[in-house]
């Protein structure tokens, strides 16, 4: 029973006065749940209420609220509290008051068969989960018992009463069933006997459905209660006449929802594609439908076709290998094949005329799937049925794809639009996979008939025809490797010969382009026909997003074969970005395919062109160096800050990641001389330092500067030495100044790249030593507003660790101070400054015996961290960070066995740490576990999970099922 503690919770001010879960108290409870206007009144109402329901007292009063002059509110509290008390707290209730409590639910649940239907389903809930806890033992034939009492004529309440509750209950017992909490043990044990009693239950719903004088109301949950138990995996072959009598039942309109819903979940179930000889009677059933569904159709009926569709596709999608064994019945399963392929090219546009083809997308997946799955003999048969459905099938899915008229799309709402743009990529993605089932020919296909649009004089076609084409080639393109199709030639000559008249097409012909720029890329003749389009469309807003992304994937692909046009496409770049055509997005865009342009010119062109690129935007950021800082110039100097460091992030003349051709098989220039990107730096170092003393306190300038450092750095690596020493002493003044995370971040790559360089040794480990001195005040001052920082100040010591140990060498670094201040960023509640520290501590233990400061510190203060990782293993850290602690545990084990094995015996001596819940066995035990596993790291991590959960209460609980 739970604990009178609980009773004390009772609802504060304006609640149930007294502390008592009475009658009266849970009443003016539920009044003020309901009606009291002050929604802090009803959040106190509600708790105090859910404390009731647990408490002991709920068994007396959940009974009295169920009294006849209750309102139905009160009422549906006490079968909600009955229902609590009987599924959680079952094993308080004393074996001998079983029957009797069975007994006072059946009588509530006849009472309220006439009354009130959501109190009687509560009721009904509250007896199924009665039953699920006492079957089988206690209650052998309770289904049948259910059936037996219902029908007894003694009753006071009408035939159609009993009849319409007790469909209630068997309804609601499968579903139960499925969200109960029993063991896994008795779950397959009462599933075994549910399975045996619907032999109890199906006669009778057949008999229901199938009698003439039975009315709507019952049919209708008939059909539910079928629906219900088809869930429990009965053997498909027992649903038989059900199922038959649902498909005759699809004729009433106001049985089709439930008639549908029924079908679905029989055919459905995992079991069923066991049972072929009842799926093969199912063909001709879904094949009867087809006349109901072009009726449908022709009303505009959307909800009848829906339905149909969804029944047709249940039995294809699911049973599509069992139906394809089945080789003598090739026939009717190509007939169901052919409605559901009516399905998909359902007349009408989706999702305004129809919602229906969708349904039918991922069947086609599943069917070519399974047809490829067979071996080779028995492939050839089916691909020689199925190549030209799969053609056919090309074909709807590119006219269900078109746009529809200009006039009708401008009706349209957003939500419909981004509904049909989501369809197009559905749609876009299975083409992609019919590729494989059709191959080369498909490409052809397309070709052939985007060739007839362009060049027919008699039928003038529609763009929206000459559009979906176009989006079938991109949408193979995109993923398939066409560099050897013989007909990318011919589409590359037709693309100039369509006349663009609308914004839709004009984005198709973009991406279509883009998704052939590796073709391109090997044919380079060719990219003289379409570049021209591509930096016309720059010029366009309405093509921002496909213009841009296309001119980046030409230059990243064919960045050596451009030099001829690259003065006109920077001319025609730096155009549309002086208009401020483009969005912010797209500018950053177009800066990155201008710095793979310049990339791949000789290195006097690339700072020709840099100089007439930038120019304008250094002008600009003098004049912004010189205003006091407001909110507009601040977007201003962020912006062209950005539009920097992605030009830098792509403008790599040494060829770190050249593409699979390689410098030795194309005339790369040779660099001479600086780095055009480190002799701009360098240039506008002195301004970007004038913005940066005004803007220091800002933390999105000094994110914006810093990327620009950042991305340079990674590009040139190496390239960026002459840098190093200046940028050095910036992110020290800056850092010293105003501590920053993105400061940090940039010093971490600095670490990376050159602290192993000699020659860069010197100015690293100053900046090194000063933004650790500068942080470590920040810890003295309270380090819990600067998440952010202690994270990334983390990431850099794991780093310095890591790329030079030599930084922890240094008579100047408190390693004592930053070890204590890694402790105290363990028990944050941020998961990634958590995650970043204990980073930082496995690589620092490995380094004990190295580095003689960190031996001495681990040695000294090596406890304290112990402490810190039981205490979170004990609960104070999420779950999720479990295999974090594990790896300290694992590295303290692995390098300080003989300190570890000392400290951890004393540390789990206290009782009650580090939880309450552990018995000292379970200590003894987990220490020794520790301590005997120094090689595998998985089992150490597997340990402390197991670990955790004892502290947490949760070992063997339904918690650690995902766990």
């Amino acid at each position: 029973m739970e604990r009178r503690e609980e009773q004390s919770g009772a609802a504060g001010a304006g609640a149930a006065p007294a502390l008592d879960f009475t009658v009266e108290n849970v009443e003016k409870a539920l009044h003020q749940l309901y009606y009291d206007p002050n929604i802090e009144n009803k959040n106190l109402a509600q708790k105090w209420l859910m404390q009731a329901q647990v408490s002991p007292q709920a068994w007396h009063f959940s009974w009295q609220l169920l009294q006849p002059d209750k309102v139905p509110e009160i009422q549906y509290f006490g079968a909600s509290a009955l229902h609590i008390k009987i599924s959680r707290y079952w094993s308080d209730i004393p074996t001998d008051q079983y029957e009797s409590l069975k007994a006072q639910l059946f009588t509530q649940i006849t009472r309220f068969a006439s009354g009130s239907k959501i109190v009687l389903t509560r009721l009904c809930v509250a007896l199924a989960s009665l039953a699920l806890s006492m079957m089988p033992d206690a209650w052998p034939c309770a289904v049948a018992d259910m059936v037996r009492l219902f029908q007894a004529e003694d009753s006071p309440v009408d035939g159609q009463g009993r009849c319409l509750a007790l469909l209630e209950l068997l309804t609601v017992l499968p579903e139960e069933f499925q969200t109960s909490r029993l063991p896994q043990y008795r779950k397959g044990l009462v599933r075994a006997s549910l399975a045996v009693e619907c032999g109890a239950v199906f006669p009778l719903l057949e008999q229901l459905l199938q009698q003439p004088s039975s009315p709507s109301c019952v049919r209708q949950k008939v059909l539910k209660c079928f629906s219900s138990w088809v869930q429990l995996e009965v053997p498909l072959q027992d649903c038989e006449a059900l199922i038959q009598a649902a498909f005759t039942a699809l004729q009433d309109s106001e049985l089709f929802d439930s008639s549908v819903e029924a079908i679905v979940n029989a055919i459905s179930q995992p079991d069923a594609q066991r049972y072929v000889n009842t799926l093969l009677k199912l063909i001709p059933l879904v094949l009867g439908l087809q006349e109901q569904l072009r009726q449908a159709v022709q009303n505009g009926d959307m909800e009848t076709s829906h339905g149909i569709c969804r029944i047709a596709v249940a039995l294809g999608e699911n049973h599509s290998r069992a139906l394809l064994d089945q080789v003598e019945h090739w026939q009717s399963f190509l007939a169901l094949v052919n409605m559901i392929m009516f399905c998909t090219g359902i007349p009408g546009h989706y999702p305004v005329n129809e919602t229906t083809s969708s349904l039918t997308l991922t069947f086609w997946y599943t069917l070519q799937d399974d047809i490829l799955s067979f071996e080779a003999e028995k492939q050839a048969v089916y691909q020689q049925v199925y190549r030209p459905v799969y053609f056919q099938l090309v074909d709807v899915l590119l006219h269900k794809a078109q746009f529809p008229s200009d006039e009708e799309y401008g009706f349209w709402s957003s939500d419909e639009k981004e509904q049909f743009r989501i369809y197009r990529v559905d749609i876009s993605d299975t083409l992609m996979y019919v590729y494989e089932m059709l191959g080369a020919e498909l490409l052809s296909n397309l070709y052939d008939k985007l060739g007839r649009v362009l060049t027919s004089s008699e039928e003038p076609y529609s763009w929206q025809h000459t559009e979906a084409l176009l989006y079938g080639f991109q949408s193979i393109a995109e993923t398939i490797d066409v560099n050897y199709s013989d007909v990318v030639p011919g589409l590359i000559g037709l693309i100039p010969r369509i006349s663009i008249s609308n914004v839709q097409l004009a984005d198709t012909v973009m991406f279509t382009i883009g998704a052939l720029s590796e073709w391109l890329a090997d044919h380079p003749v060719m990219i003289n026909s379409v570049l021209p389009l591509v930096l016309h469309a720059l010029g366009n807003p309405e093509l921002s997003v496909s213009s841009v992304s296309t001119l980046k994937k030409i230059c990243r692909e064919c960045k050596y074969d451009l030099p001829p046009y690259a003065a006109n496409i920077v001319a025609v770049s730096q155009d549309v970005l002086m208009k401020q055509i483009h969005k912010t997005s797209q500018c950053m865009w177009l800066m990155q395919a201008l710095g793979f342009l310049l990339s791949a010119l000789q290195v006097e062109e690339i700072l020709k062109n840099l100089h007439s690129l930038i120019s304008p935007y250094i002008q600009q950021l003098e004049k912004l160096a010189e205003e006091t800082p407001n909110p507009s110039n601040k977007l201003a100097i962020v912006h062209i800050l950005g539009l920097l460091s992605n030009l830098f992030t792509t403008l790599d003349v040494s060829h770190h990641e050249d593409d699979h051709e390689g410098p030795e098989l194309r005339k790369l220039p040779v660099p001479q001389g600086p780095n055009p990107v480190v002799v701009v730096l360098q240039q506008v170092f002195q301004l970007i330092q004038k913005v940066l003393s005004k803007w220091l306190n800002d933390a999105q300038v000094v994110e914006a500067v810093c990327a620009i450092f950042e991305k340079s750095v990674k590009t040139l690596l190496d390239d960026f030495a002459p840098m190093v020493p200046q940028l050095c002493e910036m992110l020290g003044r800056m850092y010293s100044t105003i501590p920053q995370a993105s400061a940090l971040d940039l010093t971490r790559q600095l670490v990376h790249i050159f602290a192993h360089e000699p020659a860069h040794f010197p100015p690293i480990e100053a900046l090194f030593l000063l933004v650790t001195s500068v942080t470590l005040t920040l810890f003295q001052q309270g380090p819990r507003d600067h998440p952010d920082i202690v994270d990334s100040f983390m990431q850099l010591l794991a780093q310095a660790l890591k790329r030079k140990p030599d930084l922890f060498l240094c008579e100047r670094l408190d390693v004592k101070a930053v070890f204590q201040c890694a402790v105290l960023a363990l028990k944050f509640p941020e998961a990634p400054t958590v995650k970043a520290s204990c980073g930082f501590f496995t690589e620092l233990l490995p380094r004990c015996g190295e580095v003689e400061s960190v031996g001495k510190v681990v040695q000294e203060d090596g406890r304290m961290l112990l402490i810190a990782v039981l205490e979170a293993i004990g609960g104070q850290a999420s779950r999720s960070l479990m295999d974090c602690f594990a790896d300290i545990l694992f590295a303290l084990n692995k390098h300080c066995f003989s300190l570890l094995s000392m400290w951890i015996k004393e540390a789990l001596q206290p009782p009650g740490f580090p939880s309450a819940r552990l018995s000292p066995e379970q200590k003894d035990t987990f220490s020794q576990q520790i301590l005997r596993e120094r090689m595998n790291k998985r089992r150490v991590k597997e340990m402390v999970k197991e670990f955790t959960l004892l502290c947490r209460g949760l070992h063997g609980t339904d918690y650690t099922a995902d766990y």
